[in-house]
């Protein structure tokens, strides 16, 4: 019996991406290219924590006009936790989106809160398909969250700029951690740390109890 891809070395480990044997080479050259795998896969992710992503030229990134600062990020930690878990779980409920999607939605998702920046509300959404269900995910639990504070008798205590300039910083996140591969999910791997966080889950990200992450 040969590798499933190639047929022609031995192979050595069992592929959820193909659903049979494969070789180590196959792995390595097919992984995220012609193999559609899954985040749950243990050699996955034991290569996107060993890989290098090709080199990034910081001119190249967009948005540059959005300022990010440590001190705006230490105070947008637990901010920074829910919008990273809400954009993971949206990729989740859209089997097949890659990182190439993710981006797609965080720049959809920038153009919608600049436009609130401005008075008014346009939303953004991706002819992706992928990246459109991604993006509409995490304005729903934005206004899951809004609508809790309302119900509890305030007002909404997140402003539309931190949000603004917490998924600016995702969207740099992604361009520094995406492998350049056709079926990246370097970065959704990453952002499952997020998810996978003791104490953390969509639900509580923004108690006052929550563990604080800190990227």
């Amino acid at each position: 019996m040969n590798c499933v891809i190639c047929g022609i070395r031995k192979p050595r480990r069992h592929c959820p991406g193909v659903h049979g044997d494969i070789c180590t080479i196959c792995c390595g050259t097919e992984r995220e290219q012609s193999v559609d795998c899954p985040l749950d896969c243990t050699y996955l992710h034991d290569a996107h924590e060993h890989e290098r992503p090709p080199e990034l030229d910081p001119a190249t990134l967009p948005n540059q006009d959005i300022q990010i600062t440590e001190d705006f990020l230490r105070v947008n930690e637990i901010l920074m936790a829910f919008l990273a878990i809400s954009i993971f779980e949206g990729a989740l409920k859209s089997p097949g989106a890659t990182d190439w999607d993710v981006r797609e939605a965080l720049e959809a998702l920038v153009k919608t809160y600049r436009t609130l920046q401005s008075g008014l509300y346009y939303e953004t959404l991706p002819a992706n398909i992928f990246a459109a269900a991604i993006a509409a995910h995490v304005q729903t639990k934005m206004t899951e969250i809004k609508q809790k504070e309302i119900e509890a008798g305030g007002v909404p205590t997140i402003r539309d700029a931190a949000i603004l300039g917490v998924i600016a910083f995702l969207q740099r996140l992604e361009y520094s951690h995406n492998n350049g591969r056709k079926r990246s999910r370097a970065f959704l791997d990453f952002l499952g740390g997020f998810y996978n966080a003791p104490g953390e889950s969509e639900a509580d990200a923004l108690e006052p109890d929550a563990p604080r992450i800190i990227l």
